[in-house]
């Protein structure tokens, strides 16, 4: 078994557990006895595959990002999952648990949201699905991502925001938390991340592991090796860098760069820079790093991208950071709107600005010339247009 995945306690290394109140308890642990058996099924693996050549339109091209390339000196691959239906990597995880959902009986599905694209990417699978769907988002975020509220209404999802705290995506977290709280039997909360109690950052990573096994292959047949030299995500709670990094973890000589959010600045108090910033604590269920006060109360953390806007990193991510297996850095909000920027005129690709933090990190690296990188280009950008042409006065 690999030492960077869940051990059979929940936990890799000393983070994750299921730090839950007593009214979730069944519901966690039916789903801890289930998930595994029920993703082994082979009417589970079948409709899962089909759903994610049909629906999303997989696999996501791994694309030679040639300009890019130039400038940095490195071979450069953009994994595209900003190609996805609904433009994200989120739909990935979304469709496997709506499929487990269905399987344990669940009638009711609930989800928090950030940047909105686990929301659109609930509501999809819920409408696919016929089932009910409540999303909660906060305050700040419906505002700044309009155009994922709309997306989330037109499909019959219920929108509820969140009015505590900084409104945002913990905010939502906690609401969604409270929800489940108040409907354990009927409801499956779709969590979005790599984050929550066991087994969601493994059942979550799981489902996004698609992304690294067919970037394996992808890169086989491009460049003749199925290992890159570098491979790069950003990272909030950090689904898509787990997906993105998942197949890789034992290979030690891939180089793994998660890059978080630092806002204004890591030490400007604006800032979601959680493995600089943080230490080690119990945040939405499991034992991981989060921003906190000397006495424990959490920090509220800043981004520009409302995706990165979150003061813990899943278990998983805390793990690998700990033990060195990971590479975690940061780019602030202005350093990931030039990227956003640079990609965009370089390749006429608009990225989200969740990875146009990933993006970002390219300027600090110094490469010699001969270096295979992929970046998991986790979205696209038209979410984010509003806040492109605020920033850039377009």
């Amino acid at each position: 078994m690999s030492k960077y995945q869940v051990n059979d306690k929940g936990y890799y290394g000393p983070f994750g557990g299921a730090y839950i109140p007593e009214m979730l308890y069944p519901n966690v642990e039916e789903l801890q006895n289930r998930y595994l058996q029920i993703m082994e099924e082979p009417s589970f693996k079948e409709e899962f595959e089909q759903l994610l050549t049909d629906y999303v339109g997989r696999p996501s091209p791994l694309y030679h990002a040639q300009r890019l390339s130039k400038k940095y000196n490195a071979r450069i691959f953009l994994k595209r999952e900003d190609l996805n239906h609904t433009g994200a990597h989120k739909i990935n995880n979304t469709i496997g648990q709506i499929l487990l959902a269905e399987r344990l009986g669940k009638k009711r599905i609930i989800a928090e949201t950030g940047a909105g694209q686990h929301g659109v990417a609930t509501a999809t699978v819920c409408a696919l699905k016929g089932l009910e769907c409540v999303v909660y988002m906060g305050e700040i975020d419906i505002q700044r991502q309009a155009p994922n509220v709309a997306r989330m209404k037109m499909m019959g999802a219920t929108v509820v925001a969140a009015q505590s705290g900084s409104k945002t995506l913990k905010d939502a977290t906690n609401e969604a938390l409270r929800d489940w709280i108040n409907n354990p039997v009927d409801t499956h909360y779709i969590i979005g991340s790599v984050v929550g109690p066991h087994p969601y950052p493994d059942l979550v990573a799981r489902f996004q592991s698609i992304i690294s096994k067919e970037t394996k292959i992808q890169l086989l047949s491009k460049t003749g090796k199925s290992t890159p030299d570098v491979v790069m995500a950003c990272v909030g709670g950090g689904s898509n860098a787990a997906g993105m990094f998942y197949h890789f973890l034992d290979d030690e000589d891939v180089k793994l760069i998660a890059v978080e959010a630092a806002g204004h600045g890591v030490h400007s108090g604006e800032s979601a820079a959680t493995t600089l910033l943080g230490k080690e604590g119990v945040l939405h269920g499991s034992r991981s790093i989060l921003m906190q006060t000397t006495d424990g109360q959490v920090v509220e953390p800043y981004s520009i991208s409302a995706g990165l806007d979150y003061p813990g990193i899943g278990p998983q991510h805390a793990w690998l950071f700990k033990s060195g297996r990971g590479k975690y850095v940061s780019a602030t909000d202005d350093e990931a709107m030039q990227a956003g920027l640079e990609l965009t005129k370089l390749e006429g690709i608009i990225p989200a600005i969740e990875s146009s933090h990933a993006l970002a990190y390219l300027q600090k690296m110094n490469f010699s010339g001969d270096e295979t990188v992929v970046v998991c280009l986790s979205g696209r950008g038209d979410k984010d247009l509003d806040n492109y042409m605020k920033y850039f006065n377009l």
